[in-house]
């Protein structure tokens, strides 16, 4: 039988469906590229917004419409998050969540054998331990992600991603080095580590997320380590002084803010000040003077004041992120905020998020032009078109080359670039003789 994954959400759920395409075709199933080839189609859905939930039923409906005859699985967050809701979808031949997710070619199996439907969504508890998951590759892509943590202790007002995820736990440190062992034996030079609350790797048998990166780093081969999103709780001065002995790092820290008004802080229930914030980023420039941070901005949070938004706004000018993610808050069924008083109008959230944009656009140049003149070595990605070369910097700047005449691919290949000009999103750069 042959397989279609669809994958919607983060990078998390990106590394598991490689992991389930694994499990498949070592129980002798094939994957397939297209779902009109496939006996079975798994969505591995994502719940963050409840715009991700409506663009997950529409992609049901549209796989069930087009592929009459195939089992269909939903899987993920979203029916963990909302399990009744998505049991009554009926397009779906099996639901499951994000729980027990090597069981799932044995549901598919039970399910293929009588046609029966499967509704299997077993909830958390507050002790579970960290699903061994493992991935040896990963289709089309030159730099490996490595799921270490999972799951989110933290309830902010706004987030459903505890109730789909469960309480936080980590993969041991044993079975990160074996997986990273084999990741660099099939020649992956970068690894990124990413979680659900990656910061708090860790936290339940007494190490942190430093103690992984250290681990990562003494395995021959790989030459580049790179973190995921960040909550700025965890990180301490003594883990960034850690972090800058490991050559191999990559000084690119995505710390996500929401907001940098105190007020909206501890509405969102965030764990920590924009004072606090600020000093964390310090620390980081001090010990990384190359170092970009990026992050997520929320606007139009319930309450939200035009005089909140404008704090905000300054403290994002004033930090100089190098690149932000802005999104308007939208109410999210089940969490504390959706009954929250104030809600914000749709009006008033885009020109918030417009504004925010803006600024968000101005700060990335001002960032890239700063890297012009320096020379680091680049990691070359596919060609993204005919005449250029493309691959990313220590820091995550988006650097481009000419490509010359007779065309070599560059793929995989680490050169030192001298940045020349900045445009748009990205730089332009020589190999340096």
């Amino acid at each position: 039988m042959t397989v279609f994954f669809v994958t919607f959400g983060c990078k998390v759920n990106f590394y598991e469906t490689e992991c389930l395409k694994k499990l498949f075709l070592k129980n002798d199933f094939s994957v397939s590229d297209t779902a009109a080839d496939a006996d079975i189609i798994i969505i591995n859905s994502c719940t963050v917004t409840s715009a991700s939930d409506k663009k997950i039923r529409q992609t049901l409906r549209k796989m069930r419409n087009e592929n009459p005859g195939s089992l269909i699985v939903l899987s993920g967050c979203y029916p963990q998050a909302f399990p009744e809701e998505a049991g009554k979808l009926s397009e779906a031949d099996i639901v499951t969540g994000t729980k027990n997710r090597s069981q799932l070619v044995s549901l598919v199996l039970e399910a293929a054998a009588d046609r029966k439907r499967i509704v299997n969504v077993d909830p958390y508890g507050k002790k579970e331990s960290f699903e061994s998951m493992r991935c040896d590759s990963f289709t089309n892509r030159t730099r490996a992600f490595v799921k270490i943590q999972d799951g989110c202790s933290q309830f902010c007002s706004y987030c459903i991603i505890p109730y789909s995820r469960g309480h936080i736990r980590s993969k041991p440190l044993s079975e990160l080095t074996a997986e990273i062992s084999e990741l660099a034996a099939n020649g992956y030079r970068e690894i990124v580590l990413v979680g659900i609350n990656l910061a708090f790797y860790g936290a339940e048998f007494g190490k942190s997320l430093t103690d992984a990166i250290e681990a990562v780093s003494h395995t021959d081969g790989v030459e580049r380590i790179r973190l995921g999103s960040l909550e700025p709780e965890r990180i301490t001065e003594q883990d960034l002084i850690r972090m800058s002995s490991v050559k191999s790092f990559c000084p690119q820290f995505h710390l996500s803010l929401q907001s940098g008004c105190d007020r909206t802080l501890a509405a969102m229930n965030r764990r920590y000040t924009s004072a606090q914030y600020s000093e964390l980023v310090e620390k980081i420039r001090k010990i990384f003077p190359d170092a970009s941070i990026t992050t997520d901005i929320m606007v139009g949070f319930p309450g939200e004041t035009d005089e909140d938004f404008e704090e905000s706004l300054r403290f994002v000018e004033k930090t100089g992120f190098s690149k932000i993610h802005v999104f308007p808050y939208s109410i999210r069924a089940g969490t504390k905020a959706a009954s929250m008083k104030n809600q914000i109008s749709a009006s008033v959230k885009s020109r918030r998020a417009s504004e925010m944009t803006l600024l968000g656009e101005k700060l990335e140049k001002d960032f890239l032009k700063n890297q012009i003149g320096k020379t680091v070595p680049i990691l070359f990605e596919k060609e993204n078109c005919t005449d250029f070369h493309r691959g990313y910097s220590p820091n995550y700047t988006l650097v481009k080359i000419k490509r010359t005449s007779p065309i070599k691919s560059l793929r995989n290949s680490v050169f030192y670039v001298n940045i020349k000009e900045a445009i748009n999103d990205f730089c332009i750069g020589e190999i340096s003789e």
